[in-house]
């Protein structure tokens, strides 16, 4: 997927801005949840009314000014309230526009909270859904950061676009309403054409810090790349007497991330001063203005306080606008990043009308099968084989083969691309894809556990198990001793990917786990080949118990440990070379023959 940065073209980012946010739209809106509705019409209802209250509040303080300075104005001598009265009720109207703020702020904490964990969860139930393809050739740690940056995304979006520029905005018109009507158009005038200007610069100049932010990120990482690999290779480092030469690599590294710190100070400070003179000289503009209405007679000196107390109310908010645009820019990105990535299809889905799999012996039959992870370079030519119920089939051969990519097309990873598999009669297409998982138990080369306890990864083969369960799982996959000998038993913690235990004791792990599940098909993939003789002979003997009963496919490098199969079949190519029992395919002399004798010479070596 390509990632998308805060480079966007001044006609791409408005695009991407407006499909992000239509996006979102329907998680704050949602037709199943009349309650997220109301309390969305009772937030913006608050936000209304605080605003409408700040808005108000100057003319109290106005009205103190004139009481104070021997005028009386009209408002308050109708109200009865001297200038304490007033400079009371200013303060209290001060209050309750910001509780009225806090109130809104409650009132939507649930709605914005829902809307994170709605979109968290539907990234993290789709990316379960798409492809063994797409997921071989993403890297986890890039899709996890994708989906954190965009939850955060959308939290920063609700945070400042409803609560700060929304807010804002509205303040703005109401502001610029009351000096049209109170003082006279032209104070508006000049109010617009200031913010205008004010906002015009600061986007472009953030727009410019933007690229100059960008770079200096890059050289912070460039150095500490290299401060990182340097410290790896300390013994490399002294073995060539390269300190001094590694400290001047580090400090041109270092060179050039303060030139660029440099460049993103001066703007930062160029931003600040463009911005303040924006601001003060609008502010001394209309100051002025109002100050001559008071030397005419027009105005008072209340009006005078008032339109500065306007003019500092509507441009305190201004000071972040930077900030805000910047980061809304960031989040809209990261947003994009993460719809983007739900936009992905899942390559196998399940069909209309698709049925629950009937196990009613499994059987599997493979008909032809052809496959191709790329079309250019196929990988089963046309297999055909089949396995009786409870019977146990080998699959063997030189890698490259096909071997691991039966077990893939079986358990549904890919769907085939010729032919059909099919168990006890049915399509593994034309089932769904949650019963065909749950028919199925695999057992892979490299086990790998949650980073939990033993019970928990065992227990994980079947949801909801008892620990008698756990503990009968863990015998039959001769495991239970061995966890039993731990000081905390089945509550000991494996590690990141059970680093903590070894591979034969992560195997029987997989193994008691699939176990549990106690699925009719067992799938061996390779479950004994990273292991060493011991361990390997042992793991042999816990599946050989594990697949009583079951129909078994076994995928081998080491022949020895099919020996006992019901059939082996020998892919090479693509395409079933040979296939029988150990002895019959001995007796041939053919390819089984060869891979025997070849593995027979080198462990006699």
């Amino acid at each position: 997927m390509r990632r998308r940065h805060a480079t966007l073209t001044t006609t791409e980012a408005p695009k991407d801005a407006m499909r992000t946010v239509r996006r979102v739209i329907p998680y704050l809106w949602p037709a199943e949840a009349p309650w997220v509705k109301q309390r969305v019409v009772l937030a913006m209802a608050m936000l209304i009314f605080a605003k409408m209250i700040i808005v108000a509040t100057p003319f109290f303080y106005k009205a103190a000014v004139d009481r104070l300075s021997g005028e009386t104005p009209e408002g308050a001598m109708l109200l009865g309230l001297g200038a304490v009265g007033l400079t009371v009720a200013y303060g209290m109207a001060r209050l309750m526009g910001n509780g009225f703020q806090q109130l809104r702020d409650a009132i939507f904490a649930r709605v914005g909270q829902r809307a994170l964990r709605m979109l968290a969860l539907e990234t993290f139930t789709h990316i379960h859904r798409l492809s063994m393809r797409y997921h071989i050739s993403r890297k986890t740690g890039g899709l996890s950061r994708i989906m954190e940056r965009g939850v955060k995304g959308v939290e920063f979006l609700l945070r400042f676009l409803l609560f700060s520029i929304g807010p804002l905005i509205l303040e703005l018109m109401m502001v610029g309403a009351v000096l049209a009507v109170v003082f006279d158009i032209w104070y508006l005038a000049v109010v617009v054409a200031v913010i205008a200007a004010y906002v015009g610069f600061t986007f472009k100049v953030t727009e410019w810090r933007v690229k100059l932010r960008k770079e200096m990120n890059d050289q912070d990482t460039d150095a500490n790349q290299k401060a990182i690999d340097s410290l790896l290779n300390f013994e490399t480092v002294k073995y060539f007497g390269a300190e001094t030469r590694e400290a001047a690599r580090y400090d041109v590294a270092m060179e050039r991330y303060a030139s660029a710190a440099v460049r993103t100070s001066v703007s930062l400070a160029f931003l600040n001063f463009g911005q303040a003179f924006l601001i003060t000289t609008g502010l001394v503009v209309v100051m002025v203005m109002a100050a001559l209405g008071v030397q005419a007679g027009t105005l008072t000196v209340g009006d005078f306080v008032m339109v500065n107390a306007y003019m500092i109310q509507i441009t305190m908010p201004l000071n972040f606008l930077g900030t805000v645009y910047r980061e809304i820019r960031q989040a809209l990105v990261d947003m994009g990043d993460m719809f983007h990535l739900l936009d992905q299809p899942a390559e196998v889905v399940d069909r209309a009308g698709a049925a629950p799999l009937k196990v009613e012996g499994a059987s599997i039959t493979l008909e032809d099968v052809r496959f191709a992870y790329d079309a250019e370079r196929p990988i089963l030519k046309g297999v055909s084989l089949s396995v009786p119920a409870g019977r146990t089939l080998a699959l063997v051969g030189p890698s490259g083969g096909g071997k691991s990519t039966i077990g893939r097309l079986l358990f549904r990873f890919y769907d085939v691309t010729g032919g059909a598999i099919r168990i006890d009669g049915q399509d593994v297409r034309d089932v769904t894809q949650s019963s065909l998982h749950d028919a199925i138990g695999v057992v892979p080369q490299d086990t790998v556990l949650f980073n939990d306890s033993i019970r928990y990864n065992i227990a994980y083969g079947r949801d909801g198990a008892t620990q008698a369960e756990v503990e009968e799982a863990a015998r039959a996959a001769q495991i239970h001793e061995f966890v039993m000998s731990l000081p905390e038993g089945y509550d000991t913690q494996v590690g990141e990917r059970g680093l903590k235990l070894s591979g034969g004791e992560k195997q029987r792990v997989g193994i008691a786990r699939t176990l549990l599940k106690d699925p009719p098909i067992l799938l061996l993939d390779e479950a004994t080949s990273a292991l060493d003789t011991q361990t390997e002979t042992e793991i042999q003997t816990a599946l050989a118990r594990a697949g009583q009963g079951r129909t078994v496919i076994t995928i081998a490098h080491r022949l020895s440990t099919i020996a006992d199969a019901d059939r082996i079949v020998v892919l090479d190519a693509g395409e079933v070379a040979e296939q029988g029992t150990h002895a019959q395919l001995l007796a041939k002399q053919g390819r089984y023959w060869q891979l025997w004798q070849r593995q027979a010479s080198e462990e006699a070596a």
